[in-house]
Formats: C-alpha cells, structure tokens, sequence
C-alpha cells in the first residue's frame, strides 16, 4: 500500500509541467529543487512559487525522500520577486486580498515550509536579494558560497522585509545595520552573523552540501520530524512566529508612505531605472563596478 501511494506521489510531480523549478534525484533518500529562471536571475513570480510548493509537499508527502536541497540555476540563488510580474494574480495558495495581504502572504509560504516534516535546505550561491533571502532563510539549515551576495536593499526606497526574520536569525544590532543601509553581506560574513550555519568555496558548495544532506538523511524521518519541530517550538515560544506576522503590518504601513509610493511610480516608469537609481549612491549591487 505504502509502494502504491509513493508511486502515485511521484506521478503526481511528474504529471505537473514544470517550467520554473527543475527536480533532481540526487540519490535514494535526497532531492533538489533548482530555481529554474537563470535568465531572470531566478526572480520569483507565482507561477515558480506555484511549482515550487505543490513540489515540496509532494515530496514531503514522500516516505522515501529524507531531504530536500533548494539550489539556483545559472549565476545565483534568487535575486529577489520579478517586479515585472504581477504578483497578486495567480497565488499559489489563497490569502485573503484587503490592505497589506502580500506580506501576510509571504509569510504565510515561509511557514508552509517551516511546518513540512522533511528538512529543507537552502544551497546559496550568487546574488540572494529580498525575496530569495525570505525563501533562503524559511529552510531549516542555510549554506552559502563564501562570495554570496546577501542582502535586502528594498529598504532603501519601499520597505522593510515582508518576512522580517534578520533580527531572529541576527540579532538587533546586525539586523539594524542591514535594515538602515541596505548593504548585502559576502556568504562568509552570513554565516558569522547566524544568517546562514556555514560558508563554502563556492566550487566546493554543492558537494558540501550534499554531504550535509547525506548525513541528515541517516535518520529516521519520524525521529527527524519532531527535532525540527522542536526546534521551531522553542523559537516559537520566545514569540518568533507572532513577531513575523507582527512584522507583515509594518511592512504593510510602509507601502503607505509618501517615498513609498513615488517609488513605485518609479518602477511603474522604468523598473531597471528605477532600482540604478536607489543604489547607484552606495554603489553596490546594479550599481558596482565590475573588477
């Protein structure tokens, strides 16, 4: 019965086309999950969230798959949410739409996450910008290359993080810096600041990764279910998932302001103009000079 319904499973994923993410079988017991946009630096829009998380709960709903890896394609991990795309259509679950539901809905995903029984890890490499530090940090163990670029400018011109998990995985002080200046860290200062558990010679990531992966594979899936929960309970108690959805309404209050709304126009005129122009003062991301 139990061979009937891992079997129906795995038709399931591969009844539904997939044209934003790819799955890799990476062995009897591990799976990963690419980010497939390399040419849209793996931007997220909600027809690759859609596939994104009908994929993790059908492999949750696997018994042979222990662990499951989210890796990008191409340059980097996710450079952030596609702007060009509107994201209040095509949600890949219901959220109800009155004032301030993008960020309830973001939060919302991270916790689908959160709440799967298989351990979900995070391989990032390249840029992980807004957005893809979100989904990087709603995975249970996050690993990056030793240059990663990690960092959520949007608080230059729009907003704070629509999941604001920096100061739980920071501290006040880091998460301060980052929320004041918008500057990303390198993969290797994440890992010092809690952000990520380790940074890697991005040549040596993936297979690092995997080891990692192997490792917690050799135990039991139903033993590995509640120490994940357990973990989760405990920051739970200290109030760490009433903070996040705290957290939605700020970010929700900002996408009122003044400043908030003359960039939006901005993006509405020239989106690539528009993000030049927030980071060309500092001169990082977009803006950087290339070596």
């Amino acid at each position: 019965m139990l061979k009937t319904l891992n079997k129906s499973k795995e038709l399931s994923i591969k009844k539904m086309k997939l044209e934003f993410i790819e799955i890799e079988k990476i062995s009897k017991h591990i799976r990963k999950i690419y980010l497939n946009r390399p040419e849209k630096r793996n931007a997220l829009c909600n027809p690759l969230r859609q596939e994104l998380f009908h994929s993790l709960e059908e492999l949750d709903n696997d018994r042979e798959v222990k662990v499951i890896i989210i890796a990008g394609k191409g340059s980097c991990f996710c450079a952030g949410y596609d702007l060009s795309y509107n994201n209040a259509e095509d949600l890949p679950f219901h959220t109800s739409k009155t004032d301030g539901f993008w960020p309830r809905h973001v939060t919302d995903g991270a916790f689908k996450i959160w709440d799967l029984s298989t351990p979900v890890i995070a391989e990032v490499h390249g840029y992980c910008l807004a957005g893809g530090t979100e989904l990087a940090a709603s995975c249970d163990l996050v690993y990056v290359a030793d240059d990663a670029e990690i960092g959520y400018p949007v608080v230059r011109s729009m907003s704070p993080p629509d999941n604001q998990f920096f100061p739980w995985l920071m501290g006040m002080r880091s998460a301060m810096e980052m929320m004041l200046t918008g500057e990303s860290l390198s993969g290797e200062e994440a890992a010092s600041h809690g952000f990520a558990n380790k940074s890697f010679d991005k040549k040596l990531l993936s297979d690092e990764v995997i080891k990692i992966a192997e490792k917690v594979a050799k135990v039991p899936s139903d033993i590995q279910a509640i120490n994940k929960r357990a973990v989760h309970r405990q920051m739970e108690a200290m109030g760490m998932r009433n903070g996040i959805r705290a957290g939605t309404e700020m970010q929700a209050l900002a996408m009122h302001s003044k400043s908030t709304q003359e960039h939006l126009k901005e993006l509405a005129s020239g989106l690539k103009e528009a993000l030049t122009k927030r980071d060309k003062e500092f001169g990082d991301y977009r803006t950087k000079e290339k070596d």
